[in-house]
């Protein structure tokens, strides 16, 4: 990893960032479970679930949210820090073998409300697929970005 300064000002909408495969194992499921106290039978059971529609065991909606934003991180950026998630929706289940991809662009920036000569935020929609190119989940991503001394809102 680098350290980039990158300032709200440096930012452009339209920018993306795609992430190379992570395969989803049984191992990540039950450490999950294990970190959470999620043991449902949706992601532990196998017999129970080759009963029920999926047919077999699902990832987490929690663990494919973890692996999938910590797929995005990269360089780090003093001017930056995550403040948070919005809209996140679980859009398809994910299964032990299925391989994640993540994709995030850019789609917004907004001055912040109290203190716009300082502070924005950035908007990163971020979007995770599976090895079909199916999505399986999506989530905006929000960064609170300093901006230079000098800027003006």
């Amino acid at each position: 990893m680098r350290t980039i300064d990158r300032w709200y000002e440096d930012i452009e909408i339209g920018e993306r960032r795609e992430t190379v495969g992570r395969t989803i194992t049984e191992a990540d499921i039950v450490l999950h479970a294990g970190q959470t106290g999620d043991f449902f039978p949706h992601h532990m059971d196998a017999e129970w679930m080759a009963t029920q529609p999926a047919g077999q065991r699902i990832a987490h909606g929690t663990l494919v949210l973890s692996v999938a934003v910590g797929m995005t991180a990269g360089d780090i950026n003093p001017q930056s820090m995550s403040y948070g998630y919005d809209r996140i929706r679980f859009i398809k289940p994910v299964f032990i073998g299925d391989t994640i991809r993540v994709t995030a662009e850019i789609t917004e920036k907004t001055a912040h409300a109290k203190r716009p000569a300082e502070y924005g935020y950035v908007h990163e929609l971020v979007t995770v697929v599976n090895q079909r190119d199916e999505t399986v989940m999506v989530l905006t991503h929000l960064y609170l970005v300093n901006r230079r001394a000098s800027a003006a809102p």
